[in-house]
């Protein structure tokens, strides 16, 4: 009776986990937006990053300005999914990446 109870844990959890994965990946993309404006003023002392489309504006300063964005949401993304993986790991027992496990057998071959 107890095996049937965990299987049941095991197939709700990731359901669970889909509508707060988006809350937390809507969130980190919101703060990373933030901070890129932070950055922006940091760097260029502007309120507005560059358009794309703006003819007044350089190759130099449109490129710069999605380098920085890129960069920025890319570090936020990597912290909001690691976050999550390792909450979910500590709450089931299991890693979410559905490869997780020949990962794991692939690294412990290595040693």
């Amino acid at each position: 009776m107890a095996k049937k109870n965990r299987n049941v844990s095991k197939i709700k959890a990731p359901l669970l986990h889909k509508p707060v994965g988006f809350a937390l990946s809507w969130a980190g993309g919101a703060l990373a937006g933030l901070a890129f404006r932070k950055a922006w003023m940091v760097l260029r002392h502007e309120e507005e990053a560059p358009d794309p489309l703006d003819p007044e504006r350089g190759w130099g300063e449109i490129l710069l300005a999605a380098a920085v964005q890129g960069a920025i949401f890319a570090v936020a993304r990597s912290v909001v999914d690691r976050t999550r993986a390792k909450a979910v790991a500590r709450s089931t027992g299991t890693w979410p990446h559905p490869n997780a496990a020949a990962a794991a057998a692939a690294a412990a071959a290595k040693r």
